[in-house]
């Protein structure tokens, strides 16, 4: 069995070791799987021989503690975790979350509001001339100046912030193993301005950087549309091919310079760091506290690809994984899914077999590994491109070998499936064998809206499409003889939406007979298109006007209304189809969608049947009105209760 890497002084001296190259600060509890970034990066800078210390969810509160390896020999690494922490502290309506699945037990408060830039900070304090690196989804999607929805301010780049020398951004291999290599070369940390997937803060810019030059973050501050502008720039640079350098000033005497994204990995790049020798599991000093509980759902799970061409406006992908699908061979996912046949816990289910989109397992078209993606053109948006490569054929191969594994019951897609690239793929056999074989009952999608307006703001396929879908799907599974059902995601609040937006979701969901027990409200994080819309009020590809909803009450009745059959949620609705202009949905008909609020206690009209009644559904397919002759069974049954009463 695999060992952890060392997580105090005492295992440090244990293995031998003076000191460590690395000591990785990390907000996530160490688990050495696959899933979590720390685990990735630390056991790839073990597999070139550099000795890596992890402090797991350290006690930021103690000076001492951040000395329990002392100063490294190369530098520190710093990440919040898996999560962004604000994201992982606070709800939409920024109300505390009470549990922290990345903790032991899910206990919350394990580390800090904005994790990479208290670390950063407390280290600098201890070992102020140690090189500081800054990784993970936190520091990755706050590389620049940003947006930051907590306390709705513009803020600096977290480079700054953090008083860190660099932050390695995206899917940090290609670029920490060269910070590595450069260190341990004897190179200065301030002399690494030439590595891709890198930011690095100056105090002045040599003539030999081509790069662009951003509005400064001065000018951010006065000009929203500044900052549209700027942010339309930065989209346009995520690609490794065509990106250049990005020059962002603060005052006259501090630069923050973003160099181009990493090059993607190669498959057997991929490869190879799945195969590195991880323990696959929490760290032991937890199992009194219950583990950490966001192993369950990818401990059986397979991660099989990485970066997303779906291009949704509301997701960080772009930014953070980027438009390029790499793809893991079918070989490395065998052999991973070999090692969960040993482990006693595995009851034969493969939870997930998926990536960003699970149905994506090779670049949009043959171009992108060479050259990189379109700048100016979605793949999928707002119609699939001509040169898209819309193929499902490697992953059914590799769907049916998992299957066919002795000791696999069941093999599960809980990712995203993108169903426009379904739709677009003329050979429906994939939809065959997801519904045959696939679907646990129930398959989530992500329609998103039902709005023409708001779907193209948020780079979603029209409605029509998913209709399409959903009729597909429902004869697929008639024809199996499957009871399975889809259930789409939502959003509410997304810039763009208005009421009368809401309104017509909530008529979709009437028409679907479809109760959402879950419902997004748009959450404005760092780094997405949305999130600038939502700050700017600006589209930032066309530069149109937007509206955007912030008041609390307008987006508690947008969400309300996709819940509509709530009882609890009946003030909110009414209100919003009062001011939507659309008090004709509130009645007895079919087409209402709640019913008079005088009324909704007092006696039934004689007219009245439970089958219209709006918020109960469409009615069951049986005991709602069918005739006792052609239900045998009822038919006793009722008349066994008429002879009680008699008797």
């Amino acid at each position: 069995m695999s060992e952890f890497l060392p997580i105090n002084r005492k295992e440090m001296e244990e293995r031998g070791w003076p000191e460590v190259d690395f000591v990785y600060v990390c907000g996530d509890a160490y688990v050495d799987h696959p899933s979590f970034g720390h685990a990735i990066i630390t056991r790839l800078l073990e597999s070139r021989g550099y000795r890596v210390g992890i402090l797991a969810q350290p006690d930021w509160k103690k000076e001492e503690a951040i000395r329990e390896f002392g100063r490294p020999r190369l530098a520190f690494l710093v990440s919040a975790g898996n999560m962004d922490s604000m994201v992982n502290h606070y709800s939409v309506s920024r109300r505390h979350r009470q549990t922290d699945a990345y903790s032991p037990g899910g206990v919350m408060g394990k580390r800090p509001d904005r994790a990479v830039v208290v670390y950063g900070n407390w280290i600098r304090r201890n070992y102020p001339d140690a090189p500081i690196v800054l990784g993970g989804i936190e520091a990755s999607l706050r590389r620049l100046a940003h947006y930051d929805y907590w306390s709705d301010s513009l803020r600096k780049s977290v480079l700054l912030d953090a008083q860190a020398d660099l932050i390695s951004y995206g899917m940090g291999e290609r670029s920490i193993l060269e910070i590595a290599e450069a260190l341990d070369s004897g190179l200065a940390v301030s002399d690494l301005t030439y590595i891709p997937g890198t930011v690095y803060q100056r105090s002045f810019i040599d003539e030999g950087i081509e790069g662009i030059r951003l509005p400064s973050y001065e000018k951010l501050q006065e000009d929203k549309r500044a900052y549209a502008e700027s942010f339309a720039v930065q989209y346009a640079n995520t690609d490794p091919f065509s990106g250049r350098p990005l020059i962002e000033a603060y005052g006259k005497k501090r630069f923050v310079v973003q160099n181009p994204p990493s090059k993607p990995l190669t498959r057997q790049e991929l490869d190879d760091i799945y195969a590195l020798p991880y323990c696959r599991t929490w760290h032991p000093s937890y199992d009194a506290e219950g583990g950490i509980p966001a192993i369950q759902e990818v401990k059986f799970s397979l991660i099989s690809s990485r970066g997303c061409f779906g291009g949704c406006s509301f997701c960080a992908l772009t930014f953070h994984q980027g438009r390029i699908v790499q793809a893991r061979s079918q070989e490395s996912l065998l052999s991973e899914a070999r090692q969960m046949l040993e482990d006693p816990d595995f009851k034969g289910y493969i939870h997930d077999v998926g990536g960003p989109t699970a149905n994506f397992r090779q670049p949009g078209c043959a171009k992108q590994e060479k050259a990189g993606v379109c700048p100016d053109r979605q793949c999928l948006f707002p119609k699939p491109c001509p040169n898209l490569q819309v193929d499902h054929k490697d992953y059914l191969s590799l769907l049916k070998k998992l299957r066919e594994l002795p000791g696999v019951k069941k093999v599960f897609i809980r990712s995203g499936i993108r169903f426009d690239y379904v739709m677009a793929d003329p050979d429906d056999s994939f939809l065959w064998e997801l519904c045959r074989y696939h679907v646990s009952g129930q398959l989530k999608v992500a329609p998103e809206h039902v709005s023409p307006r708001v779907l193209r703001l948020m780079g979603k396929p029209e409605h029509a499409v998913y209709e399409a879908f959903s009729e597909k799907f429902r004869k697929v599974n008639q024809t199996l003889g499957k009871k399975q059902y889809l259930i789409p995601y939502l959003i509410s609040s997304h810039p763009g939406s208005t009421l009368q937006d809401g309104v017509a979701l909530a008529e979709c969901i009437r028409d679907m007979g479809y109760m959402p027990e879950q419902v997004q409200d748009f959450y404005p994080t760092p780094s997405t298109i949305s999130t600038c819309m939502y700050y700017t009020g600006l589209d930032p590809r066309t530069m149109e006007p937007v509206p955007v909803c912030r008041d609390p009450h307008e987006k508690a009745m947008q969400r309300a209304l996709i819940q509509y059959r709530d009882p609890k949620l009946y003030p909110l609705v009414a209100e919003a189809l009062e001011r939507a202009g659309r008090t004709d949905l509130i009645g007895f008909g079919k087409e209402c969608l709640i019913r008079p609020k005088d009324r909704r206690e007092g006696p039934r009209p004689a007219s009245w049947k439970k089958e219209s009644m709006p918020g109960k559904g469409r009615p069951k397919e049986k005991g709602t009105g069918e005739k006792l002759e052609q239900n045998p069974k009822r038919k006793k049954k009722v008349i066994r209760n008429v002879h009680k009463k008699k008797g």
